[in-house]
């Protein structure tokens, strides 16, 4: 694997916009692609705004904003991940949607180059699987928000190299986070020690044990948590909370990662939290 000078990020939502921040705030060229180009657009102006809030705290100088701006190309053409060094996929947290997009990355970056998903719970061995580069293939599962979280979860799947391994904590190194590597087992660790956390709060709603505000400050002040589990669920969203803790139950045939009913109902009823203006909490 040659030196990398070019990350290939795709998709713009909040984790490909948080990625591609990173990775040109370290000095990488970006390509970011989305087929969506009103999703690109609002990404592009996500990282602006999150730098300007970087300059705004004196952590960046306003000609070194532009620079970081300068590095990152926005397109909808997935070809152009041909000029990339190593490729980051942070699309929908959909294995079909997943699979079908590294099979079109598969062809389109070099032979040699790294593809990296971000998925949080879904299985890398699976994903590789579909590809003809499975020993190039593994997890980088960033916390959100990105410019803001230390960890990423570096998974390896069954098939995934030394090397590629390696690369991708030194990578991650270079991004100023910290790189844990993990086993390719359903959530990894930080979602399957997470979620049923988050599972077990809302069956505390709804057995009326106490209010949001009352769980939420409960774990803040009790345990030292900086952001209660419910209004975390609504920071990552109840649709994705619930996708996980299916993952969860799929994967591993326990009843304990049983989703709580009250969150099918609030997904049920489009109460997706922060995204959606309303979760456990009205925002």
């Amino acid at each position: 694997m040659e030196k990398i000078k070019t990350i290939g990020v795709v998709g713009s939502g909040t984790m490909g916009n948080g990625i591609a921040h990173v990775a040109a705030r370290a000095g990488y060229r970006v390509i970011l692609a989305d087929v969506n180009q009103d999703a690109l657009s609002r990404g592009l102006e996500t990282i602006s705004r999150n730098l300007d809030r970087e300059v705004a705290k004196n952590k960046l100088s306003i000609s070194d904003k532009s620079e970081v701006i300068s590095r990152i190309a926005g397109t909808p053409d997935i070809g152009r991940l041909s000029e990339s060094d190593f490729v980051i996929e942070a699309i929908i947290e959909d294995f079909e949607a997943k699979a079908q997009l590294l099979q079109l990355l598969d062809r389109a970056a070099r032979p040699d180059v790294v593809l990296a998903s971000n998925t949080s719970s879904i299985s890398i061995t699976k994903m590789a699987s579909k590809t003809q580069r499975p020993d190039r293939t593994i997890g980088m599962h960033f916390m959100n928000p990105v410019p803001v979280m230390g960890l990423v979860e570096v998974v390896r799947g069954l098939a995934t190299s030394d090397e590629t391994c390696q690369v991708t904590k030194r990578l991650a190194e270079s991004f100023g986070k910290t790189p844990v590597e993990v086993a390719d087992f359903p959530g990894f660790v930080s979602n399957r020690v997470l979620m049923p956390m988050i599972n077990e709060a809302i069956f505390c709603v709804m057995e009326g044990v106490g209010s949001p505000e009352a769980i939420d400050t409960v774990m803040k002040l009790g345990m030292n948590h900086p952001l209660g589990p419910l209004a975390l669920a609504d920071l990552i969203g109840l649709d994705i909370c619930l996708n996980i803790l299916e993952v969860l139950q799929e994967g591993l045939g326990d009843p304990k990662y049983r989703p709580c009913p009250l969150l099918r109902k609030m997904v049920d009823a489009g109460q997706l939290g922060r995204k959606s203006g309303r979760g456990f909490y009205q925002y």
